[in-house]
């Protein structure tokens, strides 16, 4: 780090400690002139391209995955905070991919697996616009999938047995 003093590369962090949005605020003093300054770290992420279905490529968007989570729990008993989580999950995931490309795809089992495992209505709702169902018997078998996963036997979520 430079001294915005006088010039010299020689600097001690005094204080450290995050910001709300993710940056590092560093207090530095200057071995040289002993002046103190504050600095900001950040990663740098770079570009993740989401490959469309048309094969267009455009940016990632996290309010995009937001949107469809949001629009599948609509009327659900999902609060924002799980709905965030989710999208943040998500975001996570596709930041830490190997390859700068993700396919809409990609993006669309992930928010799968995580509604599945946030509310199943949301799920089967957000998988019947992402899967295309051509007809009845193709979204009786995500039905029946989900039933077969949940195991025999065992009560609905929010519904107490006896």
């Amino acid at each position: 780090m430079k001294c915005i003093y006088c010039g010299c590369t020689e600097s001690r962090v005094v204080d450290s400690r995050p910001t709300d949005d993710g940056a590092i605020r560093r207090r530095r003093e200057c071995e040289n002139c002993r002046r103190r300054y504050t600095t900001y770290e950040k990663i740098e992420m770079l570009p993740v391209f989401v490959i469309k279905k048309d094969l267009r490529r455009e940016m990632f968007d996290a309010s995009k995955v937001r949107n469809g989570i949001i629009k599948a729990c609509e009327k659900r008993p999902v609060s924002l905070e799980a709905i965030e989580n989710l999208v943040s999950e998500v975001e996570t995931r596709v930041c830490q991919q190997p390859d700068q490309e993700v396919t809409t795809d990609q993006i669309g089992i992930m928010v799968m697996e995580g509604l599945r495992n946030l509310d199943e209505v949301a799920y089967i709702r957000f998988a019947s616009v992402y899967r295309q169902f051509k007809d009845v018997e193709s979204f009786m078998q995500e039905l029946q999938e989900l039933l077969h996963a949940k195991g025999p036997g065992e009560p609905e979520e929010g519904h107490a047995e006896g």
